[in-house]
């Protein structure tokens, strides 16, 4: 017991520090945002337009949680829209990238697994922010920068930097206690019983991956990539998995925007049944990476 609470201790330690920069930068550039530009700032960061999920899709690329946790925060101000928040959750390869790369996977199939991610991510981003737009969902005229601080009547007489980094270290707290508690369940757990849940399971498997990836630790996306690996999953179940396996995207969300806990909960079915959506048309059409 103590081995797994050392090794989780230092697994969330290694987890959550490196998102540090990612969240300085985010805060960092709000915090500007709504000191210079106020109320104007969604719209310049709107300027975009239509097109931001295929930004926020080729983001997501890169192997770091930290945009899907720079996403949650800048959806949470009503910077971008759910679209775009959700392509680049799609997107986000978290850990699949370097063990892909560790166990010498071939690069046409890493890079086809890589644009396949993208573009699902993108089609979907793009997909539910047409359909919301005939809906009465109006996130990005209801929120302001300020509702993904802690306190909306926050002073304002320490300079930026100072508010940015208060910011960052409060939510990568938050973080580091919700990713330990996630590490020694599943350490507790084991892997081999979580692998029991996902093997040989072609269409329910899909189901299975895609609950699997919803927990916000990067064990989820280090047992689906391996299991993958190993002959254990389809195409479709691996990508059902890794699709919702946005990191810790899903925790800043839930710290940043809790304001509005039904909106994050719309966020996450949505991500959920959009992974599954994919993954089981991916085994149906028998596509193989």
């Amino acid at each position: 017991m103590i081995e797994i609470l050392t090794d989780a201790l230092l697994d969330a330690f290694l987890d959550t520090i490196k998102l540090l920069p990612f969240l300085f930068v985010t805060y960092l550039l709000m915090e500007y945002l709504e000191r210079k530009t106020g109320d104007k700032s969604a719209a310049i960061l709107s300027s975009i337009g239509k097109l931001a999920p295929v930004f926020g899709g080729l983001a997501g690329i890169v192997p770091q949680c930290g945009f899907s946790a720079a996403a949650s925060s800048l959806y949470a101000g009503g910077l971008i829209s759910v679209g775009t928040l959700l392509a680049v959750f799609l997107s986000t390869s978290d850990e699949m990238l370097p063990i892909f790369i560790s166990e010498q996977v071939a690069v046409p199939t890493i890079a086809a697994i890589l644009i396949t991610k993208a573009v699902l991510g993108i089609v979907s981003g793009l997909g539910v922010d047409f359909l919301l737009r005939f809906t009465k969902y109006k996130h990005k005229t209801e929120k302001h920068i300020r509702d993904a601080y802690e306190d909306e009547n926050e002073s304002e007489e320490h300079g930026i930097f100072y508010e940015a980094l208060q910011h960052s270290i409060r939510i990568t707290i938050f973080i580091f206690l919700i990713t330990l508690v996630l590490t020694i369940l599943v350490e507790g757990l084991g892997k081999d019983t979580i692998s029991g849940f996902l093997s040989g399971q072609p269409v329910f498997g899909v189901f299975l991956s895609a609950l699997i990836g919803l927990i916000p630790n990067c064990a989820a996306s280090v047992i689906i990539t391996q299991l993958y690996l190993d002959g254990l999953l389809g195409s479709g179940q691996m990508i059902a998995g890794l699709l919702v396996g946005a990191g810790v995207g899903l925790l800043v969300l839930f710290r940043s925007n809790r304001r509005h806990m039904k909106e994050n909960f719309l966020v996450t079915a949505m991500l959920y049944i959009i992974a599954v959506f994919w993954g089981l048309l991916i085994e149906a059409l028998g596509i193989r990476f």
